[in-house]
Order: C-alpha cells, then sequence, then structure tokens
C-alpha cells in the first residue's frame, strides 16, 4: 500500500543544492525527498528537547570503574533522579571494556530537561571517561 504524500516545492541557491546533493550522496538517500523528511523529523524532535518535553535518551559512559566507587554512585543517582524527576531509567546495559574500565549505557525517558540534568550530574563525577547523551523523540509521522 503506497503512503500519501503531498508535494511540495523548494527553491535553492544552486550552491546550496549542490552541497545537498553531495551529502544526499554522501549518506545513501535514495532520493532528495528523503532526506528532506529526515531533516524536517530531526528539527521537530530539536523543537521538542528544546521545549522541554518527553524525549527518549541514551547515555553512553565510559568509566574507570575504581574511580567511580564501584559504579555506586553512578546508581545512586539514576535511583534518585528517577524519584525526585520527571524522568524514567527504562534500561541499562553494562560492558566490561577492560581490567579498569566500564562502558554503560542508560536508556532514559522524561522531560528533556530532566534527562539533561541527570547526564550533567553523571558526567561529572570522577572516573568518567567519556560520555555523551542523544536524545530523540517520535516526531508527528
Amino acid at each position: 500500500m503506497a503512503e500519501k504524500v503531498t508535494r511540495i516545492g523548494v527553491s535553492l541557491e544552486p550552491e546550496l543544492l549542490d552541497a545537498f546533493d553531495r551529502q544526499v550522496d554522501r549518506v545513501g538517500y535514495k532520493s532528495r525527498s528523503e532526506a528532506i523528511r529526515d531533516l524536517v523529523r530531526a528539527s521537530l524532535v530539536s523543537e521538542k528537547r528544546a521545549s522541554d518535553e518527553v524525549v527518549i535518551g541514551s547515555l553512553t559512559v565510559l568509566y574507570n570503574h575504581d574511580e567511580v566507587h564501584g559504579a555506586e554512585d553512578f546508581v545512586d543517582i539514576q535511583h534518585q533522579a528517577q524519584h525526585e524527576s520527571d524522568l524514567d531509567v527504562t534500561a541499562t546495559l553494562h560492558i566490561h571494556v577492560d581490567h579498569d574500565h566500564c562502558l554503560e549505557v542508560v536508556i532514559l525517558q522524561g522531560r528533556a530537561g530532566a534527562i539533561e540534568a541527570l547526564a550533567d550530574k553523571l558526567l561529572a563525577l570522577k572516573g568518567i571517561k567519556h560520555g555523551q547523551l542523544v536524545l530523540t523523540a517520535v516526531p508527528p509521522a
């Protein structure tokens, strides 16, 4: 069953269109339309984040397990945030990278501001080597 779509026209300067076409090719989109749809979705997700709406986050953290007190502080902060903030810690994944380092992926759902505050608090812990928060949301359509 074919999706119902509405065709629109877009005017772009030649240089901008050339750069966009290179990106379409580099990423491997089948058409400009697919690339434009992804850009619109990304903008809608960004808007949800900026307006502190409910989003889904994945926080990936690499840390030295001896310096993060055996991860107790890391886990305690998550528990505290879940009870005091408008967020849910949906799942976690813990990987032993080597003798000294662990990788933790924490899946969160809730208001963007609460998730960002928790990520900031966790990433500021002593022993955190690197971390990154990625937020997304289900855009309309």
